[in-house]
């Protein structure tokens, strides 16, 4: 069953996305927004581990969070797919369910 992750904290602030990574089965997706975005950049303490489970898992950021941020999206790791609102949504739908990880 393939299930939606969301994570909204910073990666350097709580262990949420540490654990969702972890956690997350395979065929899974996560989607990261609000200041999760932060674990979608390249060259940070947790990218190596989010572009090991991107194997598994398949990895979105929040667009208007990006830009909320002043960050760019040549800052993401590659392979992590940048979604706006309509396609947020569209992920909860392709779904079967969604986990928020607070």
């Amino acid at each position: 069953m393939p299930m939606l992750h969301t994570v909204n904290k910073s990666p350097f602030q709580t262990t949420t996305l540490e654990s969702c990574l972890r956690l997350a089965k395979k065929g899974s997706a996560v989607l990261l927004i609000e200041d999760a975005v932060y674990g979608a950049l390249d060259g940070t303490a947790v990218s190596a581990r989010v572009a090991k489970r991107m194997k598994e898992l398949k990895f979105y950021v929040l667009g208007p969070d990006i830009a909320a941020r002043g960050l760019g999206e040549a800052k993401l790791i590659d392979g992590v797919t940048v979604v706006d609102y309509g396609n947020f949504v569209d992920l909860v739908a392709e779904h079967d369910a969604t986990q928020a990880w607070m």
